[in-house]
């Protein structure tokens, strides 16, 4: 496997010397197949990562990850022309009449490991980024979503050659080898944990790295927030595919005078949304499912409220303790804990003490409130009375800090991610460059001192 491994991906970057600025034409006409693949086999998707999943809602999947492709595609096939345009760069006037340009050049070939929770719209949608900005792609997608990993390295050789997409099934000892491949750039979504193997394998090759890598999301309901509206957004966001999302709504803060009133909205939004088991994910594997229900059980027996409407909805835990495990990992499940503070500003401190989340989600219509989350907080998204939307928007970025990641994509950012902005200097035939050249005048030196 090693060795078709480095074959791969040589005749990858062999295709990328070969033809190192792909037009546009030919970048759309890419963007163009990957988008009719997953238009083409949307039943064949479905299907795929129903059989991974057990059991998972179809409208998810349709809306999480068929329709995020296409859309994803769909924008930089819009915009391509504009990003592709070198932009002019601002140029001194002492070194006036030349000029300076920035350039977006692509990088080579950029790997990506995607994972299982959204097997198919992970594994492409930096594919697309990658594309947009004219490189090759290697995929190496979960082994714990096989089904899906399987469809995936069929349907790719029916609409692209080796040199411009391949995928690399496998479990561990593939990713491993495939991490440290001397890639131009490489992707990973997971956990923290596996995320510092993955940077500490590409760094042995100096290769560049953007890791998305989740942690525990807040939510903070403030003192003037609709407590209906926030609910709904709340369990929206934790219902999506069973709580397994990098960016769902871990756990909430609210101000002790409103803990009750906004269990009874939470209470009310879950019975709305999820009545029954008709619209209801199952957990990828066994181990992931008693987790969850570990995290649950855990928390009864620390003497936690705990309020679980049953059938995969998320089960509230009311202000559980510091060291219980459910508030030291990322839940990835049903629970979603409560936790009681006295004032917004305690729930603020609560946030900034702690890894810097994914996302931050703050309810809350107070102008100078939403000023405050901007400047004292820091997250990879800042988002107010929503959830989970934000992935949602091509035109913004995606991506994490601290703990929670390095680099962003989507749209211009993952177009501008996955190429080496070069500058380009052009000097003008009636350039003065010669006045500052040895050996050096008295004037220049005088010029100089004055700043």
């Amino acid at each position: 496997m090693k060795r078709d491994l480095t074959r791969l991906f040589h005749t990858q970057r062999h295709a990328a010397s070969q033809a190192p600025f792909p037009t546009l034409g030919t970048r759309r006409e890419r963007l163009t197949r990957l988008a009719r693949m997953t238009k083409q086999h949307q039943k064949a998707i479905v299907r795929a990562i129903q059989a991974d999943f057990g059991k998972r809602s179809e409208t998810e999947i349709r809306l999480a990850e068929i329709s995020a492709v296409l859309q994803a595609a769909r924008y930089a096939r819009w915009h391509l022309w504009h990003w592709m345009r070198p932009r002019r760069a601002a140029m001194p006037w002492r070194l006036w009449p030349a000029r300076a340009r920035i350039a977006p050049q692509p990088l080579g070939v950029v790997g990506v490991m995607s994972p299982w929770n959204y097997p198919w719209s992970l594994a492409l949608m930096p594919a697309i980024d990658a594309f947009a900005a004219g490189n090759s792609v290697m995929i190496k997608p979960s082994e714990y979503a096989p089904n899906t990993s399987a469809l995936l390295a069929k349907l790719v050789p029916q609409y692209f050659t080796d040199e411009e997409l391949c995928v690399v099934e496998g479990g561990p000892e593939v990713a491993k080898a495939f991490s440290a491949l001397p890639f131009d750039h490489l992707v990973f979504t997971g956990s923290t944990q596996v995320g510092r193997q993955v940077a500490l394998a590409a760094a042995e090759q100096l290769t560049p790295v953007t890791l998305e890598l989740g942690g525990k999301s807040p939510a903070i309901v403030a003192g003037d927030a609709d407590l209906d509206r926030a609910a709904a957004s709340i369990i929206f966001g934790k219902g999506m595919n069973a709580g397994q999302t990098c960016i769902a709504p871990d756990y909430v803060l609210v101000e002790s005078r409103l803990l009750e009133a906004l269990i009874q909205a939470l209470s009310r939004a879950i019975e709305q949304q999820r009545p029954s088991d008709k619209e209801v994910t199952g957990f990828v594997s066994p181990q992931h499912q008693q987790r969850s229900e570990r995290l649950l059980a855990q928390a009864r027996d620390h003497g936690c409220r705990v309020i679980d409407a049953g059938h995969h909805a998320p089960a509230l835990v009311i202000d559980p303790t510091q060291d219980l495990e459910v508030m030291r990992e990322e839940i990835f499940g049903r629970a979603l804990p409560l936790i009681s503070v006295k004032h917004i500003d305690d729930a603020i401190a609560f946030v900034n003490a702690r890894p810097h989340p994914l996302a931050l989600y703050a309810f809350t219509d107070d102008k100078l409130l939403q000023k405050t989350f901007r400047h004292t907080t820091r997250s990879g998204a800042l988002v107010f009375n929503e959830t989970l939307l934000h992935h949602a928007v091509p035109s913004l970025p995606f991506g994490g800090v601290g703990e929670s990641g390095t680099g962003a994509y989507h749209g211009r950012h993952g177009f501008e991610r996955f190429s080496h902005l070069r500058g380009i200097f052009y000097q003008s035939k009636q350039s003065s460059s010669s006045l500052i050249r040895p050996p050096y005048k008295r004037w220049l030196l005088k010029l100089l001192r004055l700043g």
